[in-house]
């Protein structure tokens, strides 16, 4: 099986109020076969800037077993407090001396570093289903991926794609803290 594009994404919460919303657009971008979600965590941090993390997903059993806890392996980070801690360094450093790094020393990016104390994150790693036909053909075009990135709704105005007044909308809507 081709694995798609994958991206990790990093959510914010101010002070979360979860109901179900997004796990339920999850499915839905699954069960189309847009996207799937191969690890999801949330992440909490107190006051002090103790971490508790929560395994989330929308993986099927067999799923889980079979790619356990990809984030915690990338990061370090486990589910099982310290034991679990442990287990994803260790399978971090054990991909690292194999030769797989998540991100090069100039792109090295400290997520846990960058969630404010007193708040929540979610952790996402996604696969894109969707952009497997398109990255394959761009391959044997003689392509490949230079860069990727969002771009800010606000970047948006210039090229037309959206009014000032929308730009602001959307960043808002995008950075705002929880209502």
């Amino acid at each position: 099986m081709a694995i798609g594009p994958v991206q990790m994404i990093v959510l914010g919460f101010d002070h979360p109020h979860f109901h179900g919303e997004v796990i339920a657009e999850l499915e839905a971008l699954r069960r189309s076969d847009t996207v799937r979600v191969i690890d999801a965590l949330a992440v909490y941090k107190d006051a002090r800037g103790q971490i508790e993390v929560e395994h989330l997903s929308n993986l099927s059993t067999e799923e889980a077993v079979e790619l356990g806890s990809k984030i915690g392996a990338l990061l370090g980070l486990g589910i099982d407090g310290e034991a679990g801690m442990e287990t994803g360094a260790t399978a971090g450093a054990e991909a690292g001396l194999a030769g797989v790094r998540a991100f090069s020393d100039e792109d090295a990016w400290d997520i846990l570093a960058e969630i404010p104390d007193d708040s929540a994150a979610a952790l996402l790693l996604i696969e894109h289903h969707w952009a497997v036909p398109l990255r394959d053909a761009i391959a044997r075009a003689g392509g490949r991926r230079i860069s990727d990135g969002f771009i800010s709704p606000f970047d948006l105005v210039a090229i037309g794609l959206a009014t000032a007044v929308e730009a602001k909308e959307l960043h808002d809507l995008e950075s705002a803290p929880a209502r």
